[in-house]
């Protein structure tokens, strides 16, 4: 039966009007390569074993652990520890709306030199000290180095600029935020042009499957000379310091405990999933080199390990 044009209407507007299908979860997806990827293998895995369908939303950590808490949220894909240890202390050991899974990737972070900058004798923390040695990473004539400390959102980028109070350098070099995709430009134009840049860095990452770089040498960390206020201290950055290096780092997939209730199935799934730093390291340079989008990487990344998946999801 064919419908005139009036008929039509109203039935396009009568479906219009319903509201779309929600979808079984939400998954959290941070503004880095490596997460981005991982938020959308979970997506892609979850819905071919369980059969749920997720939407995979952008969010800072921060805001994800209120959605986990509040249900509003239902995994974190990449939560970086000591990074976000206050977070960690509040909502799984203090409210325990939360749950890390027990595996994790390893992990470290710091400051890295460009082969330039390490020439020029950017190798310690007490040389970036030396205004001196720093003006070669001058880069718009104001007499004053710069070095990228991390993307505006980011919780470490707040400790960077700590850490650089703490240590001393903040005070002859501009501290440069900046979205990673920028930063990551910027590195490879330096390189590729010979001009020293030194920045903030963490792995597992693809950078270092591009470029030699070397770590900026500092002292160890340090408990006692690590002392970062809560972060939801509007002053946090200033009443904190740390003139130690990062402690170890790593990172786990994160869930809300309301959720591992309601479907145990995925909360064990959750609990086998176990990405290597070298897989984590090849997400990061086919979304950042390779400009794959996350979506497209993970289907194909979750058709290509099919077996490894089905060992996660086994009971």
């Amino acid at each position: 039966m064919k419908l005139h044009a009036a008929g039509f209407a109203a039935v396009f507007a009568a479906t219009a009007a319903l509201p779309a299908q929600a979808a079984d979860l939400v998954i959290a997806m941070p503004n880095w390569p490596s997460g981005q990827a991982t938020a959308n293998i979970l997506k892609e895995s979850i819905a071919k074993k369980f059969g749920l369908e997720a939407e995979v939303r952008e969010l800072g950590t921060i805001s994800a652990f209120v959605g986990l808490d509040k249900g509003e949220v239902d995994i974190q894909p990449e939560v970086w520890r000591p990074n976000f240890e206050d977070l960690i202390r509040k909502y799984v050991t203090e409210k325990g709306a939360v749950v890390l899974s027990g595996r994790a990737v390893p992990a470290w972070q710091g400051l890295c030199a460009t082969p330039e900058a390490a020439a020029a004798g950017l190798k310690t923390i007490a040389d970036l000290n030396d205004p001196a040695k720093t003006a070669v990473l001058d880069t718009d004539g104001d007499g004053r180095g710069e070095v990228w400390i991390g993307a505006p959102t980011w919780l470490s980028t707040g400790i960077e600029r700590v850490r650089a109070n703490s240590y001393g350098y903040g005070a002859n070099l501009t501290l440069v935020e900046a979205e990673e995709d920028v930063a990551m430009a910027a590195v490879d134009a330096a390189v590729a042009t010979a001009r020293p840049m030194v920045f903030y860095c963490y792995a597992p990452h693809h950078v270092f499957e591009l470029h030699r770089l070397a770590r900026i040498e500092e002292p160890p960390h340090d408990p006692a000379k690590w002392k970062i206020a809560q972060a939801d201290d509007p002053l946090w950055v200033t009443k904190s310091s740390a003139a130690t290096a990062w402690d170890t780092a790593h990172f786990h997939i994160a869930y809300a405990t309301a959720f591992g209730k309601k479907h145990p199935d995925i909360a064990k799934f959750l609990e086998e999933v176990d990405f290597s730093p070298e897989e984590v390291t090849a997400m990061s340079y086919a979304l950042e080199v390779e400009r794959q989008a996350p979506s497209d990487y993970a289907k194909k990344w979750v058709d290509g390990h099919a077996a490894r998946i089905d060992g996660w999801a086994k009971q």
